[in-house]
């Protein structure tokens, strides 16, 4: 079915209704509006000073490096359409081929457009995720072929376990957005996935989500799933961004059809686009790191000048994802210094742009030990301390992004919180200073008995998720339980407790309706 049959609300805006009559009241409509039990994680601000490790000069040179890539040896633009309004905007299109040559003026014109900050608009507007400046917003894991536990080992994504790691991220405040399908869920057909697994987004969580760009119809089809889902018109959605796609380069200096019609669809409709290349210094980009992040901020900066070519002012986000590789084996690595490096990097170019900069919480670890924990600090420090906005992969990756892993969520939401505890600023008031506490002990005493300690006990430390803090003899008497242990006990109880959020029954309706006639005209075709 071409877009032109489609009786789609997002291609005509005829289908969208003018004002939604939802059914109020009841428990359900009071608790949407409230916020969950504890919102203490839902908004994050970083004002601590950035790291950089580039100075002024260097900046300047790996900016300038970028700039002659574009117009010296240019991008493969693989989709006529976006060739045609690259040439419009005023690139040097070669005819025959795919080449893209840009001036680096027209770069700079177009990304002088981004706007530097928006809002990202959930279901719940307590969900609601600033994106921008000082902002820090996490994403679950996304878009990994295997899920694993502890009990049922490494498996193909299924559609039971994509499930449980979308209540998963719902359960938790720290996880602002899904991130995309945290597993693929092989076992849906996949001329109908999307289509199950975005309604199951809006059902399941009250957040954000994604939708991938393989192909204008599944593009499309988010769209409107989104749309009813907030239960707006797309006018109002168009005013609102309540979507985003991640978009990939295909490295080197590749912009291939699919993400190309992503971006036309996307942007069009004033909703978010995230422009990440995926430059692995050695494999797929220079050895060097500098020159890989070279390659990758000529990428980054091609992609969103498009994004601007299709709609000025478009919501978009600079991303990186510049790590190397194993020269002994090929295969990516991930919490090195060398991506650390790259995060900070791409952190420095990103303010220097004024985008809002995406980036990653990564390890290579294929079990949750010692290795999925210092990998995923390290990457944390730099994303954190780099000025990192939106962080993809935040919670569940595992064996290079292979696999979700319950365990391993668990373990990275303990250290997402324990992120935005370091971030919280030191509280330096009169009463915070516990003079009178001082006063009340002297010398040679002790405070736990102090009304100071008393009156702020319960609250006064970040507790752990997983961290097991008994003596030797009291954990060796419990049967020496590890994190592996703790957090797979936390993930099951976590998953008992679940409560689907309210969704207002006719928007449920009206969503079930669009699947089943969507299911029922096929879907996307497939060769398979």
């Amino acid at each position: 079915m071409s877009e032109n049959e489609f009786p789609h609300s997002f291609l005509t805006g005829s289908d969208a209704p003018l004002e939604r009559r939802r059914r109020t009241g009841g428990r359900g409509a009071d608790r949407l509006r409230k916020g969950p039990g504890n919102s203490k994680y839902l908004n994050l601000v970083n004002t601590m000073e950035k790291s950089t490790v580039l100075t002024d000069d260097a900046l300047e040179a790996i900016h300038n490096a970028s700039l002659t890539i574009l117009e010296e040896i240019g991008m493969d633009v693989i989709l006529p359409e976006a060739r045609a309004r690259m040439k419009a905007a005023g690139a040097d299109v070669t005819p025959g081929t795919d080449r893209v040559r840009f001036d680096r003026g027209l770069i700079m014109d177009m990304i002088s457009s981004v706007p530097s900050g928006f809002t990202m608009h959930a279901r719940n507007p307590i969900r609601n995720v600033e994106i921008g400046g000082n902002n820090l917003v996490f994403a679950q894991i996304a878009s990994a072929p295997f899920v694993a536990d502890r009990e049922g080992g490494r498996r193909a994504g299924n559609q039971e376990d994509y499930r449980k790691l979308v209540k998963l991220a719902q359960s938790y405040d720290i996880i602002h957005t899904t991130g995309g399908y945290p597993v693929e869920p092989v076992d849906i057909h996949a001329s109908v996935r999307h289509l199950d697994c975005l309604s199951d987004m809006v059902k399941l969580t009250d957040k954000v989500f994604h939708c991938y760009s393989l192909g204008a119809q599944r593009n499309l089809d988010a769209l409107e799933i989104a749309r009813i889902g907030r239960g707006i018109t797309a006018e109002q959605m168009e005013r609102e961004p309540s979507l985003f796609t991640i978009i990939n380069t295909s490295s080197p200096l590749r912009l291939d059809g699919p993400m190309l019609q992503g971006i036309i669809e996307m942007s069009s409709r004033n909703q978010v686009v995230v422009v990440t290349p995926f430059t692995l210094a050695g494999a797929m980009a220079p050895v060097t790191i500098a020159g890989a992040v070279v390659q990758q901020n000529a990428e980054a900066l091609a992609g969103i000048a498009f994004t601007q070519m299709v709609r000025r002012g478009a919501p978009v986000m600079y991303g990186g994802f510049t790590s190397n590789v194993d020269m002994k084996t090929g295969a990516p690595a991930f919490g090195t210094p060398e991506y650390m490096k790259a995060v900070i990097a791409g952190g420095q170019l990103a303010r220097r742009y004024k985008i809002p900069y995406r980036t990653s919480n990564t390890n290579a670890s294929n079990t949750l030990d010692a290795q999925a924990a210092y990998e995923s600090v390290l990457s944390l420090w730099a994303l954190t301390q780099g000025g990192g906005n939106f962080i993809m992969h935040a919670a569940g990756w595992s064996e290079g992004g292979l696999t979700a892993s319950f365990e391993k969520f668990v373990l990275d939401v303990d250290m997402l919180q324990m992120v935005a505890e370091f971030l919280k600023p030191l509280d330096v008031s009169e009463d915070a200073l516990g003079l009178d506490a001082v006063r009340e002990v002297g010398p040679g005493g002790h405070y736990f008995g102090t009304a100071h300690t008393l009156a702020r006990y319960e609250r006064a430390f970040y507790s752990p998720i997983l961290s097991d803090w008994r003596n030797f003899e009291t954990w060796t008497e419990a049967g020496r339980p590890t994190t592996y242990d703790h957090a797979n006990r936390v993930f099951k109880e976590k998953l008992n407790e679940y409560e689907r959020p309210p969704l207002d029954p006719a928007i449920e309706e009206e969503l079930d309706a669009f699947v089943a006639r969507r299911k029922a005209e096929g879907g996307v075709p497939t060769d398979f």
